[in-house]
């Protein structure tokens, strides 16, 4: 065996129409898996991949206004729903209010609900381990269903689903930051960005972070008229509160504890409800409260206010002491980046109408209105930046190891060719990164992602891909030099030599590696392992022999003045 393959080197580094057609060949599956990430999107990249967790949360937005009953019924829907499924093991509802905090929670600000119009739902799963449905593949599967039925009872609501994530908590997938000076600009544009992404394949659970608009009445107290019916205006403001919101009237002392019991009071629920949401009917209603004056008459309420429609005052957000809003996200099992990119191009070639877009940096956009020339900013935020920050930082650190690879093996070998070989053979190993990836989602049920841990294996094997390298050159170097072998029979025979400590230390990453490719996180790392030292292993044994075949290793080893 060890002849053969010495043979076989040989005649291959020696032969110049197979030392082309092995180099040709090596360029061409290195440009091929180049494309499958772009254009072809074969292979897709994202941050990391969903995450199989024993919990999810679902939160139930209603409009502004929306009663407690409404909401109610809303999350009775939903909860009808998530009887059905066999792998929950129990849920909680909490109306008006936010689930204890956790991860996702504390980042989406769950903690700061407390109106009628929200509640959320928290779904506790069986153990990943005893079912064989990952929780992304639920909510994928229930999430159009649930929201198809249960969004329709009232108009204006929304229902999103909101798992745990793998790794850094953020606000959404996409989330678009929309800042400007004029609060309607900034309303009237986020609307239309929202319109946007509701139409994007893949984007789901669309919402934008900001209060609406609706009417409301207030009631404005006539003091003349209170002062000359004989009523105190306190008594008038503590029976309109006491009415429709309740409070402590007396406390109750309690033998079992030390502390005094409150005592509230308030209408009951059906009192407390108007038969319609117009000015006619809260009337009909404040009219049947009525007060004693001081001489001992019952006075209408309505005699002594005046209703007035108004409307809401909606919450100003900022950022930064900038205002703004945020237009909100999430990916449905596919990776943030195309959806984001998709949505870009249809803001570039549908807000024109109205804007004048200019491009900032890679993906954010200068919005100017034509008619009021109110300049806006849509930033780019979420995932889909750290995504971005990853990628690049991961970019930038795979850059630095391969210059300082170079420089160290400079300053080694003296040679900016040799140094070049080892470099180029350690790049090759991402042809086997990327065609495993491919491979693993031909066999995955769902989209086996190029993530951040897979770019950390790529750059983890630039060292071991290295390391094959320099066995062959300092062996080869030793033979021609020491032995007085011809450069051909030197690199054939130590090829030949060091192909089995080279396997078998490919076979013992390789099979440790196995260990990670089933994980849901850091299966990308275990892939990129396997199949990247599998390429290197290729790359060691056929693509840098030729080139040291190709080099003139006599000047570089000094052969001449051994």
């Amino acid at each position: 065996m060890f002849k053969k393959f010495q043979n076989a080197v040989f005649e291959g580094i020696q032969n110049p129409k197979k030392r082309n057609l092995i180099l040709g060949a090596t360029f061409i599956a290195f440009v091929l898996s180049v494309l499958m990430i772009a254009p072809s999107k074969m292979v897709l990249a994202k941050m990391l991949p969903g995450k199989n967790n024993d919990t999810f949360t679902i939160y139930t937005t209603l409009a502004e206004g929306s009663s407690i009953e409404q909401t109610n019924r809303v999350t009775e829907c939903v909860a009808e729903f998530i009887k059905k499924e066999k792998n929950v093991e129990n849920f909680e509802i909490f109306l008006g209010m936010g689930a204890p905090l956790d991860f996702a929670g504390l980042i989406k600000g769950s903690h700061f609900k407390n109106s009628e119009n929200v509640a959320e739902i928290v779904v506790n799963l069986t153990k990943k381990h005893h079912r064989d449905e990952p929780s992304y593949f639920m909510v994928q599967r229930i999430r159009p269903s649930i929201q198809e039925s249960c969004t329709k009872l009232y108009d204006n609501t929304t229902i999103t689903f909101v798992e745990p994530p793998a790794g850094p908590p953020v606000l959404a997938a996409i989330v678009a930051e929309i800042y400007g000076k004029d609060a309607d600009g900034i309303r009237e544009l986020s609307n239309r960005v929202k319109e946007v992404f509701e139409k994007t394949d893949g984007l789901v659970d669309v919402e934008v972070m900001q209060d609406e608009i609706y009417d409301t009445f207030e009631v404005e107290v006539d003091g003349t008229k209170a002062s000359l019916s004989g009523i105190n205006l306190k008594q008038l403001n503590d029976v309109l509160y006491l009415a429709f919101e309740g409070m402590q009237i007396a406390v109750k002392n309690s033998d079992v504890v030390n502390d005094q019991i409150p005592i509230y009071l308030s209408l009951s629920l059906e009192s407390k409800k108007f038969s319609s949401k117009d000015i006619d009917a809260i009337k009909a209603k404040l009219s049947s409260l009525k007060l004693m004056n001081s001489a001992g008459m019952m006075t209408p309420i309505t005699e002594l206010v005046t209703i007035v429609p108004k409307n809401s005052n909606p919450m100003i957000m900022s950022k930064n002491l900038h205002q703004m809003t945020n237009v909100m996200a999430e990916t449905d099992m596919v990776s943030q980046v195309y959806p984001l990119i998709e949505a870009r191009d249809a803001i570039l070639k549908n807000f024109s109408d109205k804007y004048e877009i200019e491009k900032i940096g890679l993906f954010n956009l200068k919005l100017t209105d034509k008619n009021s020339k109110n300049v806006y900013e849509l930033i780019w935020d979420g995932e889909m930046e750290v995504t971005l920050d990853t990628f690049v930082e991961l970019g930038a650190a795979f850059i630095a190891a391969l210059v300082l690879i170079f420089l160290l093996m400079v300053v080694y070998y003296k040679s900016y060719t040799l140094s070049g070989i080892i470099l180029l053979g350690s790049f090759l190993s991402i042809i086997g990164v990327i065609v495993g990836h491919y491979i693993m989602d031909l066999f995955v049920s769902d989209t086996f992602f190029l993530t951040a841990t897979s770019l950390i294996g790529f750059i983890a094997l630039i060292g071991i891909s290295s390391r094959n390298s320099l066995l062959l050159i300092d062996f080869t170097a030793s033979l021609m030099r020491d032995n007085k072998m011809a450069k051909a029979e030197a690199i054939a025979y130590a090829t030949a030599t060091r192909a089995k400590p080279i396997f078998l230390t490919a076979a013992a990453i390789i099979l440790a590696s196995t260990l990670l490719a089933g994980d849901a996180v850091f299966g990308g790392l275990g892939v990129a392992l396997i199949f990247g030292t599998i390429a290197a292993v290729v790359a060691s044994l056929i693509i840098v022999p030729i080139l040291l075949y190709k080099a003139d290793l006599s000047r570089h080893f000094n052969l001449d003045d051994a």
